[in-house]
């Protein structure tokens, strides 16, 4: 999303970037009045909080203002709520359907194409759209809805486990409630994130550090950054989440690891 920005900041639209609290939260009341636009996460890939799409949308309508919510994170968790929003954003390798992606736009909502061609599929893009990526995303939509809800029942304990693990270790908690029922964040003061994830690694756990869209970098998680945290202690931030297939005995290794983590007791601080 911040990619897209950054192109409309360099073709000279204004453009604003809300706040955040300390726990992820985005204030509504601090849309501009002349906003045309808004975009807003409808969870956050880093941390799991959920954003408060209801007020934000009522916002929208307040200013008649377009809505775009990012809902590439959280579709197995939670239900967009699509009937809320005038264009709604999908990853399919989020929900287990491989490369592509899906834009899902009201009627009376008009489009610019990226790129011309031809007047088939309606003006929008040239050549034809790609049949085989739109069905497996359906299909990844379809049983994400039929089975939501006992998923994120089953989740919900394990990540709630891991993320008491995390602060028996001296960890702050990142991330606020309502979160994605599987996210387990917190930051180590004083550590480097990656030298958590290899020490974790050796010992079979699968972790991150930051979002998988700055996998490889070095620098702090802007994230953190936004909901206060420090440079110190951003660069020590953890993720770890459960999944599908993620079973209780894999969870109960996962905390006898954790409780043999190499960190110190000190602890972060945080914005209000």
């Amino acid at each position: 999303m911040l990619g897209a920005v950054r192109r409309l900041q360099l073709e000279g639209r204004p453009v604003r970037l809300l706040e955040v609290d300390g726990d992820g939260f985005a204030d509504p009341t601090a849309i501009p009045d002349d906003a045309g636009l808004i975009s807003l996460g409808l969870a956050n890939n880093e941390v799991g909080t959920l954003q408060p799409v209801a007020e934000v949308a009522l916002r929208a309508r307040e200013l008649e203002a377009l809505l775009h919510l990012d809902c590439c994170q959280g579709p197995r968790w939670v239900s967009p709520p699509m009937d809320l929003v005038d264009l709604a954003s999908f990853s399919g390798h989020k929900l287990g359907a491989g490369s592509g992606g899906l834009l899902v736009a009201r009627a009376e909502v008009r489009l610019e194409p990226l790129a011309y061609g031809g007047p088939q599929e309606w003006g929008h893009r040239p050549g034809r759209e790609d049949v085989p990526a739109a069905t497996a995303i359906a299909a990844a939509l379809e049983v994400c809805a039929a089975e939501r809800e006992a998923r994120s029942a089953t989740v919900r304990p394990l990540a709630r486990r891991l993320r008491e693990a995390l602060a028996e270790r001296g960890a702050q908690l990142t991330g606020g409630e309502p979160r994605l029922p599987n996210f387990a964040t917190a930051v180590f003061p004083g550590q480097r994130g990656e030298d958590l994830l290899m020490w974790l690694d050796l010992a079979g756990i699968a972790a991150s550090s930051g979002s998988a869209c700055a996998s490889g970098s070095l620098d702090p998680s802007h994230v953190l950054l936004a909901m206060g945290y420090s440079l110190e202690e951003s660069l020590g931030s953890l993720r770890l989440t459960a999944g599908y297939e993620t079973t209780a005995e894999e969870v109960d290794r996962a905390v006898e690891v954790l409780r043999r983590l190499p960190v110190g007791s000190s602890h972060a601080t945080r914005r209000s």
